[in-house]
């Protein structure tokens, strides 16, 4: 468990970190929220998941989309603005989804998915189904009434989902106690009927606790369960650099958060052989990726209306031949050595 716990840490911070060194070359098309530094709450949440159940995020979402198994060399030509991304380069970060592998999608609008995912809920309950929705938020998005309301709905459905609160104390540059009244969110929860836990952020503890409430809800326990993980973010509200020169916060709030950094800590329980070999494992996969990406076609003028309606009442179908096509002819040029045995 610590190995794969590690690789899937490990993993998600180096594709954060070399999207950040490549950020300011203008090859990335989108604005970029990195999850560095709150990698462990995606880890701990989706190790305890299932391939069946699926999760909802919000735009700082390269963390779930990858702990949940979305496909990295997707996403960083979504990121570029390639026809082969997982969205035909037309959603960019901030809408990360790959339905295969369980990741339902992302939003740049605050708050929105929390409904999604309730609603995917409802149709697993209505279908008895036992797969189980995770919908991940931030602090921020507490303060929208889609909160409320879907939090409301769930606890009166009973439904089978876990939300997860990502609270980094921040809303852009905005701290949460000059917000809200009450900071303990977890309360908030409670009072709509649902039990809710506060985290501090430690991963394996996280695991232990979404584990619990992921087995009762298996084992037909009524839901939702609600979870509400202390975490901070290492870089700035938007792109690859820091922010402590703005003012809104200083160096030293994040000194205890660096000191008790979930990478490391784990790095330390692992064989460094094993390790070794896990981390040059990944630092291929991600040279594979960004490779991928920067040989991957741009989209063609007529593929933007491909996935919109052209007429009312008139769609024109995802083209998935398309994009095959398009993948093949990547690998194709992609050179032949160690990079293209590893894609």
């Amino acid at each position: 468990m610590l190995e794969r716990f590690y690789r899937s840490l490990y993993r998600i911070r180096r594709v954060e970190e070399e999207i950040a060194r490549v950020y300011p070359h203008d090859k990335i098309k989108s604005p970029v929220h990195l999850s560095i530094g709150q990698e462990a709450i995606a880890v701990a949440v989706c190790e305890a998941l299932a391939a069946d159940d699926v999760v909802y995020g919000t735009y700082r979402g390269h963390a779930m989309y990858l702990a949940k198994g979305g496909d990295l060399r997707q996403m960083i030509a979504e990121l570029y603005g390639k026809a082969t991304g997982c969205t035909h380069g037309q959603g960019g970060s901030m809408h990360l989804i790959d339905p295969e592998a369980g990741v339902m999608g992302a939003s740049a609008v605050v708050g929105t998915t929390i409904a999604n995912a309730v609603g995917h809920a409802y149709a697993l309950k209505y279908r008895r189904s036992k797969a189980i929705v995770a919908s991940f938020f931030g602090d921020g998005a507490t303060e929208e009434g889609v909160f409320h309301e879907s939090l409301n709905f769930a606890a009166l459905k009973r439904l089978p989902i876990v939300f997860v609160c990502e609270n980094n104390s921040y809303a852009i540059h905005t701290h949460q106690l000059r917000r809200q009244a009450q900071a303990n969110i977890a309360e908030r929860a409670r009072a709509y009927g649902m039990p809710a836990e506060r985290l501090d952020y430690d991963v394996l503890r996280l695991h232990q606790h979404v584990q619990a409430a992921v087995e009762a809800l298996r084992a037909g326990e009524p839901g939702p369960f609600f979870f509400e993980c202390k975490t901070y973010r290492w870089k700035e509200h938007v792109g690859p650099g820091e922010d402590f020169h703005l003012g809104y916060r200083m160096p030293q709030e994040a000194e205890p958060w660096l000191a008790d950094d979930q990478v490391a800590r784990l790095a330390a329980m692992i064989d460094p052989l094993r390790r070794q070999q896990m981390e040059g494992e990944v630092e291929c996969e991600i040279e594979v990726a960004f490779a991928f990406a920067e040989l991957s076609p741009e989209p063609k003028p007529e593929a933007r209306s491909d996935d919109a309606l052209r007429r009312a009442g008139t769609a024109t179908p995802v083209s998935s031949a398309r994009m095959v096509h398009d993948r093949k002819m990547v690998d194709r040029k992609m050179p032949r050595t160690g990079l293209r045995a590893a894609a």
